[in-house]
């Protein structure tokens, strides 16, 4: 053949090949449009025409690497890559903060179990996760979570055996230990067999607490792959992460978005705190319905001066002002449960706020911090110990004299689930009594909380991806509860978690205090988002507090004072 004819064939091999792809009348149609708009940039006209007309993006790559969270502690950065119009790109990162299944009680041990697990997950994405993810769309978010928990699912299945194993161990070790003779106490006096019976009856045995959820090392890998995968998408298709997956809960991109109401953290007075108050973890500003993010945010701010203004005259006079504590507040050591409720207010009266009518309080409580199993009760103040049914009324006192406390967060252990009860019938229908620990929101096929809440804490962790997400709000809106998404004791500096809490539709957001970076980048975040829905008309706000009747009504009316504790 000669060169002639070898050109001849090769054009008409390209024709044929253009034409396979409809190329001319595309061009022609490009460029007649293009005739008729006559755009200021006519070769970037041209240039998005036909990126329209490209291949959607697949991913090419899925690599984690070892990065610092909020508090110097070991953290996961998952990056996409992918393959946009025929070239590899990093699309985004994102970081989720390890989170061991339960503090440990050596700092060491906990910081050496969270790189342990950095590590492992990062192995797992180079060996296992990125081939699988490989030549996907990044919009293909259902499909790629299946991919996530099927390969996750054994892991777990695994870990359950195996507890399941040692617990059986250590149960037949128990049995078979002799038991020791009882001996009768010496010198019984005449009549202790009456008291003995009030002491065993005062004494009165609690269910045990159930063991937790296994978090396996590594599982981080499930939710910061899955997580990274939507931002990806958000990106490519040049929407927000929030306006993405909230179209992916309603089908179509909503009219209107309301946002969550942000608990802000002002002090802690909980078990770690130099005081004898046990009971109230985090005290949390909740603005009056109606207010923006920014004014929320404002308010706080200026609560938070305020009160450490006040803290210098208190801290004088016997109580213990220290650190900043991990969710971004001031630790406060109080001896009652007044004293901080009592500060609060003092700041809102300077400010000229009216707590309970500008601002409300709502109450960390972490009862399952205070339980001591033996004595069947907690210590809610250094040498003070309620059994679970005194807890239900020392709340409903509590409420009775602070009616600006509107949202109690696990007041009571899960295992508690009769006192649970009880509470709601009191209280439920002025203040929204919700479960975090108390709850159970990691995924898995038995779903459903061991104990009826006006709602509960969703913290995306772990395995849990943005379906499993999904899926869950939508069975606490099914059953007319409300959603609260909070963040890891050690949070990241993302931001993340606002935009899943606007894109889900959650009531309320717990982000911490405003003493913390990793903690004032998710407020920025929030009043940003609140800026752009104002500007395109789609912005919604709170305008009520909707208490969730559950439990029939059965408020208790007490008009006996009791003393405060």
């Amino acid at each position: 053949m000669s060169r002639t004819e070898g050109s001849r064939e090769e054009a008409r091999s390209a024709a044929q090949y253009y034409r396979g792809h409809r190329i001319p009348e595309r061009v022609e149609e490009a460029l007649n449009t293009g005739y008729r708009l006559q755009p200021p940039d006519l070769l970037g006209y041209l240039s998005n025409y036909f990126a329209e007309l490209s291949m959607p993006p697949v991913i090419s790559g899925v690599r984690g690497r070892k990065v610092l969270g909020g508090a110097g502690s070991a953290a996961l950065e998952v990056e996409v890559f992918c393959t946009v119009r025929n070239k590899e790109k990093r699309i985004c990162s994102t970081v989720i903060s390890a989170d061991p299944a339960t503090p440990l009680t050596c700092h060491e041990a906990e910081e050496k179990e969270r790189a342990m697990s950095v590590e492992t997950a990062i192995g797992w994405i180079r060996e296992t996760i990125g081939p699988l993810l490989g030549g996907t769309q990044p919009t293909e978010q259902s499909d790629i979570d299946q991919i996530l928990s099927d390969f996750f699912q054994p892991k777990l299945e695994e870990e359950r055996r195996r507890r399941d194993n040692e617990r059986d161990a250590a149960a037949l070790s128990t049995r078979s230990a002799p038991t020791p003779p009882i001996s009768p106490a010496a010198g019984k006096k005449k009549g202790s067999g009456k008291a003995g019976k009030k002491a065993a009856a005062a004494e009165k045995s609690i269910p045990p607490a159930d063991p937790p959820e296994p978090v396996i090392r590594g599982s981080l890998a499930v939710s910061a792959v899955s997580l990274a995968v939507a931002t990806s998408a958000a990106i490519l298709r040049d929407v927000p992460l929030y306006s993405y997956v909230s179209a992916m809960k309603h089908g179509k991109p909503p009219s209107e978005v309301t946002m969550p109401t942000p608990l802000i953290t002002m002090m802690s007075c909980g078990k770690a705190s130099p005081g004898k108050l046990n009971l109230m973890k985090e005290i949390m500003v909740v603005p009056r319905p109606g207010l923006t993010a920014q004014q929320a945010v404002d308010l706080a701010s200026s609560l938070q001066a305020e009160i450490i203004n006040q803290m210098d005259g208190v801290c004088k006079g016997g109580a213990w002002c220290t650190s900043v504590a991990m969710p971004g507040c001031l630790v406060f050591g109080a001896e009652r449960m007044d004293q901080p409720l009592d500060l609060m207010r003092g700041a809102c009266e300077r400010l000229g706020l009216q707590l309970g009518g500008d601002v409300y309080v709502a109450i960390n409580c972490a009862a399952y911090e205070l339980m001591d199993e033996n004595k069947g009760k907690y210590e809610i103040i250094g040498g003070v110990w309620k059994s679970p049914e005194e807890m239900v009324d020392l709340y409903v006192d509590l409420l009775g004299r602070h009616p600006a406390i509107v949202a109690l967060v696990d007041p009571l252990r899960k295992e508690d689930a009769a006192q649970w009860e009880a509470l709601g019938k009191a209280v439920s229908s002025r203040c929204y009594l919700i479960a975090d620990v108390a709850s159970k929101t990691a995924p898995g096929p038995q779903r459903g909380d061991p104990v009826l809440s006006s709602g509960a804490v969703l913290k995306y962790t772990n395995h849990m991806t943005i379906s499993d997400l999904l899926e869950a709000v939508q069975l606490m809106e099914g059953q007319n509860r409300v959603t609260v998404l909070g963040c890891p004791q050690e949070e990241s500096s993302g931001s993340s978690v606002v935009d899943l809490a606007v894109a889900l539709g959650s009531r309320f957001v717990m982000l911490g205090g405003l003493l913390r970076g990793e903690r004032t980048a998710k407020y920025n975040r929030l009043v940003a988002i609140e800026e752009e829905l104002g500007q395109i008309g789609m912005l919604g706000l709170h305008t009520t507090f909707d208490f969730p009747m559950l439990w029939p009504s059965e408020e208790i009316c007490n008009t006996e004072t009791k003393p405060s504790l």
